[in-house]
């Protein structure tokens, strides 16, 4: 226990001279954001994540096989503006290649900026929305995913890639002591878990006692925190911006 939480502690604080630097938290944050965005997209779009793609092509088979309250058409937008979005992400991740700073001050500029929109739009609109306007907020979101997911990637901080949790689960489970396996990185795996888990239940309780624009508010201001930061560490250097 007191291993897992030095890890956890490491990941929240790290080491300024890490390989990695200030990278750990604000992947955390990121992972609250995916929380906060898939929590308003399945709660008020209509059983449709923005982030979580393997989720959407479940929700595809289930459209098609003719279950209640499932769309293929929502699922297939938000797959395809997610790959969108990454594609974008990978254009800004390969342009900023020797330099990790940038890569993610440009990327989380663009999140912001998408982010920021969707929650205008939704506001404006009011929920429930139309078909136009539910589209237009799954399109945008899903492209502010994609490009959070390819920085995240092109990043590549251990076991925080802002959107998935099926390897993290798998790895803590498989890499313990009790699986004969080593028993590190309980402590950064776990965080990332509650992370999302915390931008999920955050998210859900803004969608039913309050706005259900809300989380994307939310989203967008930590967001913007992020950026920030980035912007002011990435002019400090250190190692963690050199490529890897």
């Amino acid at each position: 226990m007191l291993r897992v939480l030095r890890e956890g502690w490491a990941t929240i604080v790290p080491d300024p001279a890490d390989r990695h630097g200030p990278l750990p938290p604000l992947m955390l944050a990121l992972t609250v954001v995916t929380g906060l965005v898939d929590a308003f997209s399945y709660l008020v779009l209509g059983h449709v994540f923005v982030a979580n793609m393997t989720g959407n092509v479940v929700f595809g088979g289930f459209a098609l096989a003719g279950a209640a309250g499932f769309s293929l058409a929502a699922s297939l937008a938000a797959l395809l503006a997610f790959a969108a979005g990454a594609l974008l992400g990978g254009r800004i991740a390969h342009g900023a290649r020797a330099d990790r700073g940038r890569l993610l001050v440009v990327a989380l500029l663009v999140e912001t900026g998408l982010v920021l929109a969707t929650w205008i739009i939704a506001t404006i609109a009011a929920a429930p929305y139309p078909d136009g306007p539910r589209y237009l907020l799954i399109a945008l979101l899903g492209a502010g995913m994609g490009v959070q997911n390819a920085a995240a990637r092109a990043l590549a901080v251990p076991d925080l890639t802002t959107t998935v949790l099926t390897l993290t689960v798998t790895g803590i489970a498989a890499d313990s002591r009790i699986a004969g396996g080593p028993g590190g990185k309980a402590g950064r795996r776990v965080l990332a878990a509650l992370a999302m888990f915390a931008g999920a239940l955050t998210g859900a309780a803004l969608v039913r006692h309050g706005n259900p624009a809300l989380p994307l508010l939310v989203a967008a201001v930590l967001l913007a925190a992020a950026t920030i930061a980035a912007f002011v560490l990435g002019r400090s250097g250190g190692p963690w911006t050199d490529p890897l």
